[in-house]
């Protein structure tokens, strides 16, 4: 349908937690967050809230990144829900709706994910490793935080993003 802007700090929507779907998501919201994160360079997650809907709808792909080691392909989860979490690993995350700040940030090695596809099945994932990280990350948008709230220290664990030339 079409490829939306993504909404960046201080936008209000991403700080709010997002509604529960409920039955049915509208198709247009899934194929507008499919086409913004295509159309997004390394993007490797998106969140209905980052598009300025504030609903629990997420897209998960790291498919091409060089950190996989554990690969769904492309996920669309609607009303997502870690049911389970083990291990702790500090990484090194960016994020398109803080664009100018990458930030170390603690996260569980290892998940079970639970939601429903957008035909309504309902679907339970086991990752762990970056994919991991990427669920838990969208995840946080649907919750209204952003990688700035996950950090131990905005003096030490957070870093203004490298550009290149």
């Amino acid at each position: 349908m079409a490829v939306r802007s993504v909404n960046r700090l201080p936008d209000h929507v991403l700080k709010v937690r997002a509604e529960p779907v409920g039955d049915t998501p509208g198709k247009d919201l899934i194929v507008d967050l499919l086409d913004t994160m295509r159309a997004s360079p390394a993007c490797v997650g998106l969140a209905a809230p980052q598009i300025g809907v504030a609903r629990r709808v997420i897209a998960v792909d790291v498919t091409d990144h060089k950190k996989t080691t554990t690969c769904h392909g492309l996920v669309v989860l609607i009303d997502p829900v870690i049911i389970e979490a083990s291990g702790r690993e500090v990484a090194r995350e960016g994020c398109m709706s803080v664009p100018d700040l990458t930030a170390n940030v603690a996260r569980a090695h290892r998940i079970v994910v639970r939601g429903r596809t957008p035909e309504g099945d309902d679907r339970v994932i086991v990752t762990d490793g970056f994919e991991a990280r990427a669920f838990q990350h969208e995840i946080d948008h649907l919750d209204g935080l952003l990688i700035l709230d996950r950090v131990d220290s905005l003096a030490t664990d957070v870093f203004r993003r490298r550009t290149y030339k």
